[in-house]
């Protein structure tokens, strides 16, 4: 359940490694500065769809940092990965965890601002 011993952390054949979203295009072209305030917006309102805050903070840390690093964290948080890419998780307990990709990843038709 979560302790050192038990079988998902070492290695369970379910665990699995996650990756960055394949190449994505939004509907429409948008700048940075909409994208870091869609995140905020998802985030904000995230733990309203159920689940454990705890384990939506877990997936934002991870959504935010390197690859290495996100890794470590799903894997100490007891986040079941359905898809590699990390948009649906499942908690110890069943909770589904559903990520868009725009939390994960920047669309390839962002608008760089100068």
């Amino acid at each position: 359940m979560g302790c050192s011993g038990s079988k998902r952390t070492r290695g369970n054949d379910n665990a699995k490694k996650i990756r960055k979203p394949k190449p994505w295009k939004h509907s429409e072209p948008i700048t940075r500065t909409q994208l870091m305030q869609m995140r905020d917006e998802f985030w904000d309102t995230a733990p309203h769809y159920g689940g454990r805050k705890e384990i939506w903070d877990a997936l934002r840390a991870a959504a935010e940092a390197e690859l290495s690093l996100s890794q470590a964290i799903i894997d100490s948080a007891g986040v079941i990965v359905q898809n590699e890419d990390l948009t649906i998780c499942y908690d110890e307990r069943g909770a589904k965890y559903e990520l868009p990709k725009y939390v994960l990843s920047e669309p390839i038709n962002l608008i760089h601002e100068n």
